[in-house]
């Protein structure tokens, strides 16, 4: 993972990130859209993303550079994360380690490669993200949270672990509602005394008002999001058998492990998970699906902690085969990921039919391309532009708060249309202020634009008379 880091490779949202840290660090106080000229709010301005911008502005240094200390700490987080709260759950010296591993292989013969699941090969593209960093911050809330139960924990602690919970919402929401499911299995599980509750209902209160009083986005104003959210989200509930596959293994263990306690935190932890996906299956909520890591988790943890229990010799050696046998089948689905580490022709052919290659980068542009500057692009193009420091006119990812983001990807199809009239162009032109124009397709060929730059793939960068 820390060659991984050091290359960065670019498939999905690393461009929405980067355009997040651009914006941040020249305007901290005021950033606007992330992606186009508009000035609205956005939930990727989060406490996470507001330091790391901070960071860059201080430094000097450039947002690939600080998206790879990013990754560096969300790796860190989430390693001591998992060894704190396994630590929680099982003594054994081995635990935390076959977690991790179980946490990283354990899934089935088809990646996932989503943000919030930390899969090996779906973690090796999004290290970076904020979604890492959360979640290692989740398996820490668990640990604290354990810990303040057993423990009889004092006021103060509690309103820490509310504002700790708040932060966590905050940078990556999704992962939140992770967060948030195994904080209550852990609350259930501990059987906390009456006099406990008023403290932890206490942390509820610096919680709330973290999430009211954080002046980027409204926190509360995200749940009116689904509609726009769920038809992206409706794969996470195909092939499943293929994605999850390896998981059973873990369901198994989680029944062994109901059998000896009806409380255990991670049974809970794993029904509820299981409650909110099939919820979200049943209603159309396809976006709650981003809750499977509540499923995932708590399993593939059993998993581990079953392989490492007290039990006759030949009992042991069995459930440690079978973990091992199961690791090495999630490894092998997932050694596509080793394509990021080393140079793709060192992989053998096997491998890198797994292989998913990255993205190109856009740098090619910035000899022109100012930082601020409004350029038409098309979809693929808008994911990455905006990572250098221009905008486009429609936004590459949905964007809730953006009332007229439907027009702009209008107007943005109609301009690259092949029968679009160049008045028509020139209007549009004129309307969002576009100064350059990147198009891979041929059909802007004789369209009045002067073409300065070529890049890979075909693509010209024109710019607008």
């Amino acid at each position: 993972m820390v060659l991984v880091i050091v290359r960065l490779p670019w498939i999905g949202d690393l461009g929405m990130h980067a355009a997040t840290l651009q914006r941040l660090r020249h305007s901290p106080l005021d950033p606007g859209n992330p992606l186009v000229d508009a000035d609205t709010p956005s939930p990727y301005y989060s406490p996470w993303m507001l330091l790391l911008g901070a960071a860059a502005r201080v430094t000097g240094l450039s947002v690939f550079p600080v998206l790879r200390l990013a990754a560096l700490v969300g790796l860190v987080l989430l390693v001591t994360g998992v060894r704190r709260y396994v630590r929680t759950l099982d003594a054994h010296r081995a635990a935390p380690a076959l977690a991790l591993l179980s946490l990283l292989l354990l899934w089935g013969t088809t990646p996932l490669l989503w943000s919030g699941f930390p899969g090996l090969h779906s973690l090796a593209l999004t290290v970076s993200y904020p979604s890492t960093f959360t979640l290692g911050l989740a398996f820490h809330l668990w640990a604290w949270l354990t810990g303040a139960l057993r423990g009889g924990a004092g006021w103060g602690t509690w309103l820490g672990l509310g504002a700790l919970w708040a932060v966590i919402l905050l940078c990556h929401q999704f992962t939140g509602v992770v967060a948030s499911l195994g904080a209550c299995a852990t609350v259930v599980a501990a059987r906390p005394a009456r006099a406990v509750w008023p403290r932890t209902a206490a942390g509820l209160l610096p919680a709330a008002v973290v999430l009211w009083a954080w002046p980027y986005y409204d926190f509360f104003a995200l749940f009116g999001a689904g509609a726009a959210l769920e038809p992206v989200h409706r794969v996470l509930y195909e092939d499943l058998a293929a994605r999850f596959g390896l998981v059973l293994l873990g369901a198994a263990a989680l029944v062994a492990r109901w059998r000896r306690d009806r409380r255990d935190p991670l049974v809970s932890f794993f029904l509820l998970g299981v409650l909110v996906v099939a919820a979200g299956w049943l209603s159309g909520h396809y976006s709650w699906g981003r809750a499977l890591p509540a499923v995932t988790i708590p399993a593939q943890l059993a998993a581990a902690l079953e392989a490492v229990r007290a039990g006759r010799r030949g009992v042991r050696a069995a459930r440690v085969a079978l973990l091992a046998g199961t690791l090495a089948v999630g490894a092998w689905a997932q050694a596509g990921a080793l394509g990021y580490a080393v140079p793709r022709d060192a992989l053998p052919q096997a491998v890198r039919d797994r292989y998913r290659p990255p993205w190109t980068g856009y740098h090619w542009i910035t000899p022109w391309v100012g930082y601020g500057d409004v350029v038409m692009a098309e979809t693929g193009p808008a994911r990455r532009i905006p990572a250098y420091g221009p905008y486009t006119v429609a936004p590459g990812y949905p964007d809730f708060f953006l009332p007229d983001e439907e027009r702009r990807t209008a107007v943005t199809r109609e301009y690259f249309a092949a029968g679009t009239p160049q008045a028509v162009r020139r209007d549009i032109e004129r309307e969002y202020g576009v100064r350059w124009v990147v198009d891979g397709t041929g059909a802007l060929d004789g369209a009045g634009l002067r073409a300065v730059a070529r890049g890979p793939e075909g693509q010209v960068l024109y710019e607008v008379p």
